[in-house]
């Protein structure tokens, strides 16, 4: 008798531990489950794709659909026109008035306040001047911008170099500052690695690099200010002092020239990647030592309009600030004759040009239900 009562408390219990009917964790898992089958193929699948991408030998590759289907974020501009998000070469000769400019250009960012006719998007500012001392630096800044301070614009006369605590201070500095738009590293030369093959193409492109890589990761723009050679060259960005790497690894340059260095009288080319190739004519202002713009060369060049960007912008508004539904719902909602799919398309790839122009931000996702779309207002 005691050997079945034995049996029988075996049976009924996994153990005083958990307390969990034997029954009930069977029957909470069923093998035929077509859910759990699914789930089990999605888990093998996604074993299969990680180990594939671990092979060295695997090349990563998109296809176009694939590229249309999704929804890269737009470099926005910090102004207008003039300098957006990314890594940027500064550059003139010695003495020339480019830690002015710096000054200039960190004041309005700032502030949020427009430089000559550019529309500027606020945001704080970490200026390293390292060739500079506080003293000049509150000279300068008195001289040319008055009592008028701000909060928001900091500034450090020395920093570790690359590889040697700079990476870190400026992780730093961004964690206890995530409103930061823009970082002025016055100049490149102070924070670069010394040695044997500081100024060889390997060396300057893997510098820029890695100062991009931090850029990008924190969607800031980085400046960096550097000289010029003394050779004269036939295209002025030839004459960046180094190698072609530091160009051609940045996202562009700005080269601050004269013709006279005593003259007040001087251009400033501009060439990047998300802007068109302009110069300005400038001039130095005797009395408050700012740069104004006397004239720009060229007119800047606008996309044209598109009508369904501007049909979005009519309906989504601070008033109406957020819209959520299908492709189909948002045809419907915008009252246009367009496919759903070909809509989303349309939208995957203009959602940079949405909220730099109109501040809606537009996201696209897929669930169970099917495809979603969203539009958020969120322009100040």
């Amino acid at each position: 008798m005691s050997k079945e009562k034995e049996m029988t408390t075996l049976s009924t219990s996994v153990g005083s531990d958990d307390g969990q009917s034997l029954n009930v964790s069977v029957d909470s898992i069923p093998e035929n489950s077509s859910e759990f089958n699914n789930l089990e193929e999605d888990f093998k699948k996604m074993q299969q794709e990680m180990l594939r991408q671990m092979d060295p030998s695997y090349l990563k590759t998109v296809t176009m659909t694939e590229l249309y289907d999704t929804v890269y974020p737009g470099r926005q501009p910090l102004i207008d026109g003039l300098l957006y998000l990314g890594t940027y070469l500064f550059v003139g000769a010695p003495k020339l008035g480019k830690s002015f400019m710096m000054a200039q250009l960190a004041y309005h960012i700032s502030t949020g306040t427009p430089l000559w006719n550019y529309t500027v998007r606020k945001g704080a500012v970490l200026y390293l001047a390292l060739e500079d001392d506080y003293s000049r630096l509150q000279k300068r800044l008195y001289q040319m911008f008055g009592t008028e301070g701000t909060e928001s614009l900091f500034f450090s006369v020395s920093a570790g170099q690359l590889g040697k605590g700079l990476d870190e201070q400026l992780q730093g500095f961004m964690h206890e500052h995530p409103d930061t738009k823009l970082i002025i590293i016055d100049t490149l030369q102070k924070v670069r690695e010394v040695g044997g093959d500081s100024y060889s193409y390997a060396n300057d492109y893997d510098i820029i690099t890695r100062m991009k890589k931090f850029a990008d990761s924190c969607g800031i723009c980085l400046l960096l200010v550097h000289h010029t050679r003394k050779q004269q060259s036939d295209d002025r960005f030839d004459m960046i002092s180094g190698t072609n790497g530091l160009l051609g690894a940045a996202d562009g340059a700005f080269l601050l020239q004269k013709e006279k260095r005593t003259s007040n009288a001087a251009t400033l080319d501009v060439s990047g990647r998300d802007q068109q190739d302009q110069r300005l004519y400038l001039s130095r202002n005797q009395e408050r030592l700012i740069w104004d713009l006397e004239k720009t060369e060229t007119e800047l060049w606008k996309e044209p309009p598109e009508p369904l960007l501007e049909e979005i912008a009519r309906r989504i508004t601070k008033d109406n600030p957020v819209w959520q539904g299908s492709p189909t719902e948002l045809v419907l909602f915008l009252g246009i004759v367009m496919k759903p799919n070909t809509l989303t398309l349309k939208l995957n790839i203009n959602a940079g040009r949405l909220f730099n122009e109109y501040g809606i931000r537009y996201e696209n996702s897929r669930g169970h239900d099917g495809r979603k779309v969203s539009l958020h207002f969120e322009q100040a």
